[in-house]
């Protein structure tokens, strides 16, 4: 029997929950090799890196959701081919331009205090590794899993320079243009059913935190209903 050739994948995790499970709650306990190989079932999955940040409690949240994101962390890691590159969650107050935008009595745009949530540090990880595994032949194919244009000069470098495949898992229905123009090995989008059958199991047992539990919170529909 022919071996299959080797793929890694590289998910932008921000992009993945903003594009495709902020708001559905019964898709967040996400089991990303399961998903890898059944989007990619002419490779065997070699390496999967996950990259996020720590979010932090801020006025208005829900104060329990670092708490639910540590834990899903936790269930990743118990998967040894899955490793978590953790960037930071920036939460400062700003002052920002109103909506509309008017001007002070000295012609200067109106500005508001707000508080502005940035994420900080994970497309550089992302695209750091990615180059090194190249470099180094990790994989016959690197697969992204994300819509963001910051990775075009990455991917450049990667197909132009390296001459390595790379291919896209697209979170979005209409993936980047800059992206499509590199020229992916293949482009698959990452749909709902294929995130709702790739599910972690309900419970899981770490050598180091003991029995993780999937989140209640995380057990429900979009719509709220059990």
């Amino acid at each position: 029997m022919t071996e299959r050739p080797s793929a890694n994948v590289y998910v932008d995790g921000f992009n993945l929950y903003r594009q495709k499970v902020e708001h559905h709650p019964d898709a967040k306990w996400l089991d990303l090799h399961s998903l890898a190989q059944t989007l990619i079932p002419t490779h065997s999955i070699r390496r999967i890196r996950y990259f996020t940040a720590l979010v932090r409690p801020a006025l208005g949240t829900d104060p329990r959701a670092p708490i639910r994101q540590q834990t899903y962390i936790r269930a990743l890691r118990t998967n040894p081919l899955v490793t978590v590159h953790e960037g930071q969650f920036r939460n400062d107050a700003r002052w920002m331009p109103a909506l509309p935008i008017t001007f002070d009595e000295a012609g200067e745009i109106t500005k508001v205090k707000v508080r502005k949530t940035e994420e900080k540090g994970s497309d550089v990880n992302l695209a750091s590794y990615m180059t090194y595994d190249a470099c180094r032949d990790d994989a016959d194919l690197f697969v992204l899993v994300s819509n963001d244009s910051d990775f075009v000069t990455m991917l450049s470098i990667l197909s132009g320079e390296l001459g390595k495949k790379w291919a896209l898992l697209s979170p979005v229905e209409r993936p980047n243009s800059r992206l499509l123009e590199l020229g992916p090995v293949f482009i698959k989008q990452i749909r709902r059913g294929a995130l709702l059958a790739n599910q972690l199991p309900a419970e899981i047992r770490s050598e180091e935190h003991g029995l993780l539990r999937r989140p209640e919170a995380w057990s429900v529909n979009e719509t709220g209903a059990p």
